[in-house]
Order: C-alpha cells, then sequence, then structure tokens
C-alpha cells in the first residue's frame, strides 16, 4: 500500500544530478499505523484507516479510543480506499513505501486567505480608473437587473466571500528522494497549505 499521512515542512531547491534546479516540497511522512481494516463482507467496501501523529488520550472521545483501542492515541484519522487484503491491524507504514520516480498525487487543505472581493478571490478587473470614479476601483459591478434572469441574481454568481480553505488535490508530482532515517519525502512542485497541514500522500 502506497498511500501515507504526512505534514508539510518547507519548500527548498533540489539540484538533480545534471544540476537542474527543481522547485521542491519537503514532507515529514508517517509512521503511520493501521487502525482498522474494511472489506466487503462486512462493510460493502474496502478500505484501510490509519492513524497519524500522536495526540493526548484526554483530548480524545471515547469513541475514538475505543475503536483504536492499544494501538495509540493518533491526532490524524484518514481512510483510504485501498484493497485491504494482506494488510493487518496495527501495522506500520514508513516513508520506506515510496522511492525516487514514483508519480504521487497529494491532497490538502490550502491557507484560508479570509473573506476577500472579487478582484482579489476570481481575479476580475474592477472599474475604470478615469475621471468621474469615485469607490469603485475594485467592486464587482452590477449582479442583476431586468435584462439579466428576470432582475434575480443568478445561483453561481461570483462575488465576494470567503476564499481558501479548500480540499486541494495535485495529480502527477514526482518522489525526487526519500529520508528514511528522518521520515521525510521531497516531492516535487508546490503543495497545498502552509507549514504543518497534514497531506495525504497516495501514489
Amino acid at each position: 500500500m502506497k498511500n501515507i499521512l504526512g505534514t508539510k515542512v518547507n519548500m527548498i531547491q533540489y539540484f538533480a544530478p545534471d544540476g537542474t534546479s527543481i522547485p521542491a516540497t519537503i514532507v515529514s511522512a508517517g509512521p503511520v499505523v493501521i487502525t482498522h481494516v474494511k472489506n466487503v463482507d462486512t462493510d460493502g467496501y474496502e478500505a484501510v484507516q490509519v492513524g497519524f501523529g500522536e495526540q493526548k488520550k484526554e483530548r480524545l472521545s471515547k469513541s475514538v479510543l475505543g475503536q483504536t483501542k492499544d494501538l495509540g492515541s493518533f491526532r490524524y484519522l484518514k481512510e483510504f480506499r485501498v484493497p485491504s487484503a494482506g494488510l493487518e491491524l496495527g501495522a506500520t507504514i514508513t516513508a520506506a513505501v515510496f522511492s525516487a520516480g514514483d508519480v504521487v498525487r497529494v491532497t490538502g487543505i490550502s491557507k484560508g486567505k479570509g473573506f476577500q472581493g472579487v478582484v482579489k478571490r476570481h481575479g476580475f478587473d474592477g472599474g475604470r480608473r478615469s475621471h468621474g470614479q469615485k469607490h469603485s476601483e475594485r467592486e464587482g459591478g452590477s449582479i442583476g437587473g431586468g435584462g439579466r434572469a428576470g432582475g434575480r441574481v443568478i445561483k453561481g454568481m461570483r462575488m465576494p466571500g470567503r476564499m481558501g480553505t479548500d480540499t486541494i488535490m495535485v495529480k502527477n508530482l514526482k518522489v525526487l528522494a526519500v529520508d528514511e532515517a528522518n521520515n521525510q519525502i521531497i516531492i516535487s512542485g508546490a503543495l497545498p497549505g502552509k507549514r504543518g497541514t497534514l497531506l495525504a500522500i497516495s501514489a
């Protein structure tokens, strides 16, 4: 199973053997522990739940503690939809399951940017910076009127609102190097989120 959880460390310049500089991200990946194995007979589908990170037991609910039992108290629990045959409860998965050259997809939550206007959120140009304009440089303009949808505001209208904190999946990223001793993986490109963001890595 080439699936693991990790946290974003920071971005670096990774130099390939031929001297090429590649933008990359260091991920502190694993180790994760298999906390639940699901199969078609009992659950209707195949999946594996893994636990990652440490958490104080008093901060976890009794239902979570009862599920993980003696496996540990984990900060994160995540399920991967993968074939569960041959995977055992309590098994540990480390960064060593990946190797340089693997193509992976990484899922995480993007940075939150708060409440933003249409210029930043949707890339609007705003109003003209000409004579007679007073406070409309960054306004979105008309959102309704009799000529559009009978005067109502149509669904999906691009307007100001909360920006960021979206679940982002980046595909076709390359594993550049694996540091098994420190449980770190260097992945090409930029990954979603800030430093410390939880990332799910799947090959």
